[in-house]
């Protein structure tokens, strides 16, 4: 019988948070707090307008020998460890999945993301591919992944291996239960240690982008408004006071 490990999920309130500054803003402001680099390289929105952040469900793919592994799609299912991340999905999960960024292997197809969706979840980044990807977009989830693929997840090179472990995605580490911050822009690893100091520090800059916005609008200097010059701070409070955020 195959086991694997669930994540410590943090509150929902923390991931709804981070949804809302968005990839960018969250990748700068990891950036300054000492991590280098959080975006997952390769996977790209196919679900414009989707914005979700959610904890991280982990897949593992290795290079594939077919004495250890069936080869056939609908052999011994149960040994066959993409079904085994999605048993774990609760509302709100993200898959992040290290497929290697094999483009000849659908690490998931329309019926493994119905049940995923069927579960609440959020979303799915990939470093790799997907099948029946017209069908998959239809579903509500956000999808983030380098192509797509007639094959099934094991059908030529690769094939799951581990749940629930780090992951290199995109070059990117995963440890399973960070957030996923993932839009338009692209796919955001925020270790959750991070997370609570991330969000204080990220609603501030998004506050003072959204005066800065505002002003720019209006045909204001760039210089003075972005970033926030010191000489802009103090009708920036004012703002902040009137709209009773003081």
């Amino acid at each position: 019988m195959v086991e694997t490990h669930d994540i410590v999920r943090p509150p929902a309130e923390l991931s709804a948070a981070l949804a809302a500054i968005g990839s960018a803003t969250a990748s700068a402001e990891l950036s300054r707090m000492g991590i280098r680099s959080a975006f997952i390289r390769g996977p790209v929105s196919v679900t414009p307008g989707v914005r979700v952040a959610g904890p991280a469900l982990t897949l593992q793919f290795l290079p594939k020998r077919e004495d250890l592994y069936p080869v056939d799609e609908y052999e011994e299912p149960e040994k066959q460890l993409h079904r085994h991340v999605m048993y774990h999905a609760q509302p709100g999960d993200m898959i992040v999945v290290d497929a290697r960024g094999d483009m000849g292997s659908g690490v998931f197809g329309e019926m493994m993301l119905t049940y995923f969706k069927g579960r609440g979840g959020a979303g799915v980044v990939i470093d790799g591919c997907l099948r029946d990807i017209g069908e998959a977009k239809q579903l509500g989830l956000g999808l983030w992944i380098r192509g797509a693929t007639p094959n099934f997840h094991a059908q030529t090179d690769i094939v799951p291996a581990a749940v629930n472990v780090p992951v290199a995605c995109g070059g990117t580490i995963v440890v399973p239960g960070d957030i996923v911050v993932a839009d338009d822009d692209g796919a955001v690893v925020v270790p959750i240690k991070l997370a609570p100091a991330l969000v204080a520090v990220a609603q501030e800059h998004a506050e003072w982008e959204e005066f800065s916005r505002i002003r720019l609008a209006e045909g204001g200097d760039l210089r003075r408004y972005y970033p926030l010059s010191d000489e802009a701070r103090p009708e920036y409070e004012q703002w902040r006071a009137e709209r009773g955020q003081a």
